[in-house]
């Protein structure tokens, strides 16, 4: 065999082990192609969950969330009812766990409405990454991972998957305005 045989044959080798570079069509395509096979949105209608648009921030200078490349990191919202009413007290005092679930559940509505006014469609979010729960409780209060599983739960009901995450749920001797609890996260984003 000539060198330059050898050579070429190298060469046609090393070429068919090359990755073709995608071209922009195909980015395209994998861009387009769903995340979910269902609109969450209409899961969320289904479970009686219907989205607003988020309240400004009392005029402070903050945002609902931060956006850095895909990853969107929310603040920290604490518990309203539907009339915009401030859900407050005590867990182990004033309010039990079911009440705290159903104030978790309630921040997860309004981290869902910035999420949607963020990306403009919740079939973006690739992935819930990280929660942080804070529960307003008694010094003997423990059980705060029951009361934060209902935010959880609901970003599992609304996401599946995708809606699983790295969670904590940690007591506070207080929180502001005297709320049961305050809820802040982390979301990756399909832009």
């Amino acid at each position: 065999m000539s060198f330059r045989i050898f050579i070429a044959m190298l060469v046609v080798s090393a070429m068919a082990c090359t990755p073709s570079p995608t071209t922009n069509s195909e980015k395209s395509e994998l861009q387009q192609t769903n995340l979910y096979d269902y609109n969450v949105e209409s899961k969320l209608s289904d479970l009686g969950i219907s989205l607003k648009d988020p309240k400004p921030y009392n005029g402070l200078p903050i945002e609902h969330y931060v956006l850095v490349d895909n990853m969107l990191y929310l603040s920290g919202k604490g518990p309203v009812t539907e009339d915009g009413e401030r859900i407050t007290g005590k867990l182990g005092k004033d309010l039990d766990i079911e009440q705290g679930r159903e104030a978790a559940r309630r921040i997860a509505i309004s981290q869902l409405e910035v999420i949607k006014s963020v990306t403009g469609d919740l079939n973006k979010v690739v992935q819930v990454v990280k929660v942080l729960g804070m529960v307003n409780a008694t010094e003997d209060f423990t059980d705060h991972p029951k009361v934060i599983n209902g935010f959880s739960e609901l970003m599992i009901d609304a996401f599946e998957d995708r809606g699983r995450h790295a969670r904590s749920a940690v007591g506070m001797a207080s929180l502001p305005s005297g709320i049961a609890c305050e809820i802040e996260m982390i979301v990756e984003i399909r832009k």
